[in-house]
């Protein structure tokens, strides 16, 4: 049950499992507090009902197809999501979206253990910053274990979260006027394009780490089979908590906003509903948590072992770095757990300036460039193939974020063409456009880098398989 693989490459003979598992894992993933939050986010800042859930639905589609598109490559190479952007930014040069990456976990298991901890302290019948401590610790050691258990706990997610959000959703009911919160509907392109920023980039901040958890299946698993299971299980989850959460804020307002945790409790009851609630929504809480932590842990590795050269990691190693994330992540979680849906949104979409450009970039190098074809081996020699640092990838990176900027909308910054716009943030898709371009003008004119088929290592070389 204790994994023992972290950023090498798992052998053929270790895969095991079918791409449903990725359904159960990312549909219990999404069920769960903070993507109810989420989906509040759109109401709380001014949309209507109608128009923030089709916006929360295209930006689950667009930003859940980004991400599937990266959990295909899990089963093709055996890696880490991480470790294979190597072969775009160099074996050092993946540091440097690594460094935002590490602090992306680090902001969303603080984020997450705001709410768990609320939920946790209330079963526990002890305070917020006992909850939030406690629950930090059962993630990091189900974290440690690994692989296995994490698709475990997702699997019983899935179906324990899924009954409760069916139950919530009729009690839910039973209280609005859901003909009077559909009646009224205005359209405002600004908050339609909120809410699909939201979605998409609650999506997009699992690009990084999504083919964690489906580098185990077998090599000859089907492209499509991964990509399809992986978003309809994402893009489900997320959807019915957003939903959920919409309704939620547009009937509850105040009550809502004062007490996220507490007020979707008492949409079940009290006493004995009350508790199972409380141990829902903290279960939830724990599998996105794992994946923030192992994710973490992975990306810390990934950065380190570019200068170290290292390729294996011992169980000490392992609960050292995980250690780390907890303990960062908790401190994070304390500091500002008064404030937290106040920064949250800003949070989320500032996370978009960062990730979609490498994502742009490590999709179009693998789907266009590479076509699935890596040198394995050389991921990690600075002084093989994919050399230390390519300043090709890493310009067209930091062009890809700058030119997001003018068109960005947080608290902090807003850029010039927000305006004329009518307020509305569309950072993100620019942030996938521009390098996407950029790095396939690029990176098609010298394509020496890669291989003709795929090169394992010891074994024989492996033609590109594509189903």
């Amino acid at each position: 049950m204790v994994e023992r693989h972290s950023i090498d490459v798992v052998p053929d003979g270790e895969r095991h499992g079918h791409a449903v598992s990725q359904f159960t894992l990312w549909l219990g993933a999404n069920l769960q507090i903070t993507a109810v939050v989420t989906g509040a986010l759109a109401v709380v800042f001014g949309g209507d009902v109608v128009w923030s859930l089709v916006g929360l639905v295209a930006g689950n589609l667009l930003g859940g197809a980004v991400m599937a598109l990266h959990s295909a490559q899990g089963p093709k190479l055996g890696l880490p999501q991480m470790i294979q952007s190597r072969a775009q930014f160099g074996v050092r040069g993946a540091v440097v979206p690594l460094l935002l990456v590490i602090l992306m976990y680090i902001g969303f298991f603080a984020s997450g253990s705001v709410l768990a901890g609320q939920a946790t302290a209330r079963l526990t019948h002890t305070g917020d910053t006992t909850g939030i401590v406690v629950f930090a610790v059962v993630t990091a050691v189900v974290a440690a274990v690994g692989y296995r258990v994490i698709h475990a706990v997702g699997r019983i997610a899935s179906v324990v979260c899924a009954l409760a959000f069916v139950y919530l959703g009729f009690r839910l009911l039973d209280r609005v006027d859901l003909g009077a919160l559909l009646g009224d509907a205005h359209f405002s392109l600004p908050m339609f394009l909120l809410a699909m920023s939201l979605s998409a980039s609650w999506q997009l901040a699992f690009g990084p780490y999504v083919a964690d958890y489906s580098r185990y299946l077998p090599r000859t698993t089907s492209t499509r089979a991964t990509f399809w299971w992986t978003l309809s299980g994402s893009a489900l989850g997320s959807q019915w908590s957003m939903t959920f959460g919409v309704l939620v804020a547009a009937s509850a307002g105040e009550r809502f906003l004062d007490d996220q945790v507490g007020y979707v409790v008492s949409l079940g009851g009290a006493g004995l509903a009350a508790s199972l609630l409380y141990f829902v929504i903290a279960l939830g809480k724990l599998t996105i948590n794992v994946l923030n932590t192992y994710g973490g842990f992975m990306s810390m590795v990934t950065g380190i072992s570019g200068f170290r050269g290292q390729r294996t990691l011992s169980p000490r190693g392992r609960a050292g770095y995980i250690a780390v994330i907890m303990v960062a992540g908790t401190a994070v979680a304390l500091a500002g757990k008064d404030s937290f849906l106040s920064s949250f949104k800003d949070f989320l979409l500032f996370l978009l300036t960062f990730f979609t450009p490498w994502s742009a970039i490590n999709l179009v190098d693998y789907y266009l460039i590479s076509r699935e074809r890596y040198d394995i081996p050389a991921l990690a020699d600075p002084h093989g193939r994919y050399g230390a640092w390519r300043a090709d990838a890493l310009a067209v990176y930091g062009i890809g974020i700058v030119a997001q900027f003018p068109f960005l909308a947080t608290s902090f910054y807003t850029g010039p063409f927000v305006a004329p716009l009518g307020g509305a943030d569309v950072s993100w898709i620019v942030g996938l456009a521009v390098p996407a371009a950029l790095y396939w003008l690029l990176a098609r004119r010298d394509t020496g880098h890669v291989p003709p088929e795929t090169i394992l290592g010891t074994e024989q070389p492996l033609a590109s398989t594509r189903g």
